[in-house]
């Protein structure tokens, strides 16, 4: 497996500023909607436009709409991780998640598109992630499911772990239907039950084990998984990133990594992917990029995979 740098792209908004924290990237009917994990609002781009639109996703927390370290207002910040496509009465739409590593980011958002404007759905689903983490085994703050993919109806939404501390990545699966339905209001999240654990073994960075950040489904039923070797104490604070990769897997098997090139001489911190198109030899996926740095616009990756 091999993976090529073919072109990088600074994401902004229409107005100049700059698209935070990068965390998952998914199909938005003619373009691609872009969430930042420490804002409610996500960026919506349009084929030739050259910038983003901002499409509110959540209203704001505590009067905020954007949230640092810096500003102590990290606790407070919906920390959307992941992106699914899905169909919601014959129309594609959307399902980001939260990553349940403190009470604040349990929620979930539907986005879809009436007459070409945005519009959006939350649920908070804090009895679902209550029972993820019952399921992996984890203490209170382990949590962070920081990716997820539809694979034949059924949502499997990878917890990122921390393998130097002995918490490999994982995942659970989930009936995706039902949980749109909690989402939409037409379900109570109770009712939701996560089954199947997969645990996943990716190899280590300068001693550091890589933990999985977003996935996305291969037409042959495998997984392309984007990883992190991220030195972090916690599932709450960021640590140092010592390398990146991408990997195929099918179930809980690893058929094969390879690391990510650098942008700019710097680890690129994949958070998000999506396939632009695919063959039986590879293809080309376009992945945004989280600087943990609020004042950095995020990259976006156009990455050439071959098989």
């Amino acid at each position: 497996m091999r993976v090529d740098l073919e072109a990088v792209t600074a994401l902004r908004f229409e107005d100049g500023t700059p698209v935070r924290a990068a965390s998952a990237v998914a199909p938005l009917g003619d373009g691609l909607l872009v969430a930042q994990d420490d804002a409610t609002v996500g960026c919506w781009l349009r084929p030739d436009t050259g910038a983003g639109t901002p499409v509110r996703l959540l209203p704001p927390v505590a009067g905020h709409d954007s949230f640092s370290t810096a500003e102590g207002t990290k606790h407070l910040k919906p920390d959307l991780e992941a992106a699914v496509p899905v169909v919601i009465g014959d129309e594609p739409a959307l399902l980001l998640l939260g990553s349940g590593s403190t009470p604040a980011r349990t929620r979930a958002v539907l986005v879809g598109l009436r007459d070409g404007s945005p519009w959006t759905l939350t649920r908070d689903l804090s009895p679902l992630y209550a029972r993820v983490t019952e399921l992996l085994g984890l203490a209170p703050g382990q949590l962070n499911l920081e990716g997820a993919c539809s694979l034949d109806g059924t949502l499997r939404w990878f917890h990122r772990g921390r393998p130097a501390a002995g918490l490999p990545s994982s995942s659970v699966d989930l009936d995706l239907a039902a949980v749109v339905a909690a989402v939409a209001g037409r379900a109570e999240p109770a009712d939701l039950h996560p089954t199947d654990v997969r645990r996943y073994e990716l190899g280590v960075i300068g001693g550091v084990g890589l933990a999985v950040t977003d996935a996305v489904a291969l037409p042959d039923g495998s997984l392309l998984v984007s990883a992190a070797a991220e030195d972090s104490p916690n599932a709450y604070d960021d640590g140092p990133v010592l390398g990146s990769a991408l990997a195929v897997v099918h179930d809980d098997r690893v058929r094969a990594v390879a690391a990510l090139p650098s942008v700019d001489g710097r680890v690129a911190k994949v958070e998000g992917l999506a396939v632009a198109d695919w063959g039986p030899a590879g293809g080309r996926v376009v992945a945004v990029v989280d600087e943990d740095d609020p004042r950095a616009a995020s990259p976006m990756l156009t990455l050439r995979v071959g098989l």
